[in-house]
């Protein structure tokens, strides 16, 4: 599948930094997420569709408040610590995502900075960027901003930490939550995994490598 642009291929130009969120962008964990979200969701009688449908690219205590808006601030935080435990131990089916590891290699080769701005906390990016055998230069997990995505602190922090400008900085996503993120950040919106309200829309991140990769780009 190509890639399809929906502005200009010169947005690509002169990009100083690319920034990549984490579960379903630069590594693959649905598998993980489906299932510690399903078996949430059977624990509290709760559709495991609508749980799935909501809980991409959102912390854990922000999903469950959505389905449990009237939870106890202590049984919160009990069930909060009790998810982020099983993320961290289900990580077998972690890998990289599509094009991740050559694309990542193609940006160190030319120097361009690049780092993860995720919602998860810090020990869960941790554990899932390394079992996908990925070490980023930066990492902006849900404790070091005041407000994790749809918020644009995480970027806007990301952007500063990488001495670039948002209107020449990539911003890579794939959730709704994230999109809105990257938008309100003022940075160059791309979308993967099927979302195509970004400025520009690539199927996987083969498909973002083949566009930074071309001619002009150099």
């Amino acid at each position: 599948m190509e890639a399809a642009i929906t502005r200009t291929d010169s947005r690509l130009a002169g990009i100083q930094a690319v920034l990549f969120d984490m579960d379903g962008t630069l590594v693959d964990s649905s598998a993980a997420v489906e299932s510690i979200w399903s078996a949430w969701a059977e624990r509290n009688s709760i559709p495991i569709a609508d749980v799935l449908a909501w809980c991409h690219g959102r912390d854990v205590a922000a999903t469950i408040t959505h389905f449990l808006p009237h939870i106890d601030s202590e049984i919160l935080q009990s069930i909060v610590n009790a998810q982020l435990d099983q993320e961290c131990i289900q990580l077998d089916s972690i890998k990289p995502a599509a094009g991740a590891l050559e694309l990542l290699i193609w940006l160190e080769a030319h120097h361009i900075p690049w780092g993860v701005v995720t919602n998860a906390p810090r020990r869960l990016a941790l554990a899932r960027l390394s079992a996908a055998t990925i070490d980023p230069p930066l990492l902006v997990t849900l404790e070091d901003v005041a407000h994790g995505k749809p918020a644009p602190d995480g970027y806007l922090h990301a952007v500063r930490s990488c001495g670039a400008t948002p209107a020449r900085t990539l911003a890579v996503e794939d959730s709704a939550s994230g999109l809105a993120a990257a938008r309100s950040a003022g940075t160059v919106v791309v979308a993967v995994g099927g979302r195509s309200d970004a400025d520009i829309v690539c199927h996987d991140l083969v498909d973002l490598h083949r566009l930074l990769a071309q001619p002009y780009f150099e």
